[in-house]
This record gives structure tokens, sequence and C-alpha cells, in this order.
């Protein structure tokens, strides 16, 4: 599998390599495929709040990011560590729930609460088209066009959320999930229903594998159902998208920010300890001034002031014989 650049989606997703395109599976979750088959064995993409939870939730049915998705089949869904803000939450349920009133979908039924450094849930990849295509798409409904916001455009099905969301830290872009953890949480999925669930037709319908960027335009069949241009969007959709893209934006900027702060406090942390070894190597070589140190009766007490590179006070009073340190100043 060719090795692609870095990037980001609009939801906030971790930065990940992308690369040529692998199979796992096909609808349904099930194991096999072709093209790649065996390259995972249990996919897992860690994904930042609330983005994450509303994947699980089957409220959002489209997984943007800017490389093409490198397996078809169930992927695990985990949430990052960082705690989302209520304006980046607000935000995107404002936006969905812009885009489902297109198709006359009115009541949401968003998460409750969204976890943190948990597995949380998975969904079946079934596809992957380019946003020019999903937009283009008369066979979806309107509110799915409406979430191609990014180059690529990953076509999620069957959600299933963790009853109990299992505590792991993540990594970046797809990874195997550990058997050991793969065992304990595939007994305790339980189905979501969206607000609108959708089933993605296959361009060809006997091959599970068919839905590739670049696969509507080519498909003759599919022709027909391509509409020219954009989506028509209202004001209040359009203010929506733009809310939630600008969200992300912000969402982003603020992890670099406190990475970039962590960085720094790194290299500070370092420095001061590089300081503080200079400190204890200096101190090393500093005997104390004014050391008192007394004969073996106690009558005799003298100051001498020991200088750095000194000989050790010890040594120094044990070369008089006579001499030893006082115990006290």
């Amino acid at each position: 599998m060719n090795r692609g650049g870095r990037g980001r989606g609009y939801d906030g997703g971790s930065p990940a390599t992308g690369g040529g395109r692998g199979y796992y599976g096909g609808r349904g979750g099930g194991r096999g495929g072709r093209g790649g088959a065996g390259r995972y064995s249990n996919p897992c993409l860690t994904m930042h709040q609330p983005w994450a939870s509303l994947l699980v939730y089957g409220i959002k049915r489209i997984e943007g990011r800017s490389w093409p998705s490198p397996i078809t089949g169930r992927l695990w869904i985990h949430a990052a560590s960082k705690v989302p803000d209520q304006e980046t939450i607000k935000a995107m349920e404002d936006f969905y729930r812009e885009i489902y009133a297109v198709d006359g979908i009115t009541e949401i039924k968003f998460p409750e609460h969204y976890p943190v450094s948990r597995l949380i849930g998975c969904v079946d990849i079934v596809g992957c088209l380019k946003c020019e295509e999903l937009v283009s798409w008369d066979s979806v409904p309107e509110s799915v066009r409406l979430e191609g916001l990014t180059d690529f455009c990953w076509l999620c099905e069957n959600p299933q959320k963790l009853l109990i969301p299992f505590e792991m830290r993540g990594n970046q872009g797809v990874y195997n999930l550990e058997k050991r953890i793969y065992e304990s949480a595939i007994r305790g999925l339980t189905p979501m229903r969206g607000p609108l669930p959708v089933r993605f037709p296959l361009p060809v319908p006997t091959d599970r594998f068919s839905l590739n960027p670049g696969s509507l335009s080519l498909s003759s069949s599919y022709q027909s159902s391509l509409k020219t241009g954009t989506v028509q969007k209202s004001a209040r959709v359009s203010s929506a998208i733009a809310g939630a893209k600008a969200a992300a934006s912000q969402y982003l900027n603020n992890n670099n920010n406190n990475n970039n702060n962590n960085n720094n406090n790194n290299n500070n942390n370092n420095n001061n300890n590089n300081n503080n070894n200079n400190n204890n190597n200096n101190n090393n070589n500093v005997v104390p001034t004014g050391e008192d140190v007394v004969g073996s009766t106690g009558e005799d007490r003298r100051r001498s002031n020991f200088q750095i590179g000194a000989p050790d006070n010890k040594l120094f009073a044990a070369a008089f014989g006579n001499l030893k340190l006082n115990d006290a100043p």
C-alpha cells in the first residue's frame, strides 16, 4: 500500500497517514475481501469528540478525511482524550439539525455525554467516494450529500454503540485494535438507529467493493443519478455548514496550540533539568567556607576558608590527625 500524505478531516479527526486502498470485509463487517485482506484484523480509528459519538449514534453518516479509506467493513471508533468544549458541541449539533431538516427530520436524539479516551463503538465502512461524487449523487438523501465537506467521504452504515465504553489509548490513522480489547468489546455492542439511516447503493450490485473514489463517474448506469453542480443550500444550511467548519478549524487550532505549548513546556523542563544538573555539578566542586573544625579534645576551635576546587574537608581534617569535622556549627 502506497503511503500518502498526512491530513485532517473537517471533523477534527487526528492526523493520519493515507495510502492506497486495501480491503477488510464487506457489508455487515464480515471478514475477508480483496486487495489487502489481512492487513487489518480489527481496524480502529481515533476521532475527536463530538464527531466520534455522532458517528456511533448514526447521526453522522459520512466520515470526512483528506485521504481515502484504507478498509471496507467494520471500523471501531475510539474517542480521543481531548474534552470537547460546549461551543463545538453546539455548532455540530446545530449543523445536523439543519441538514436533517432538509429531509423533513426535526427530531434528533443527540448523545447526552461525549466520553473521551474510550472505545465507544463501531460502524461499517461500505465505500469511499470523492466529495464531488457524493454531493452530486441523487440516489442518497440530500442531508447525506450535505455532509460531503472534505476531499474523501467514507460511507458509513450499521452504527453500533458499546454499552460500556472501554478505556484505552488511541493512535494515528487506522490501526489494529488489541485482541483482548476486541474480544471484550464485541460482546457489548448494541445497534443504533440514526434519524435517517441510509443504505448506499452499489454501482455494481454483485461487487461489494465497487464504491471506490471515481467509481460513480465511471459507471454509465449511474450517470442518470448524478446531479449537475452542488447541492442547493438555504441560508440556514449554509450558515450551519460555515459554523461546523469554523468550529472544527478552531478546535484543531486549539489542539495544535496546546501541543505546541506542551512541547515548549517540555523544552523548558529539559532546560531546567540541565540547569539543575549544572548546579549540582558546581555544588559538588565547592567546599563550604567557614567550616568549623575542632580538636579531639574540643579545645582547639579553628575556622578554615575552603575555596572552589579545594580538597574534601573530611580529607583535609584527616590529614592533621587530631582534627575532625564538628557535628554542629
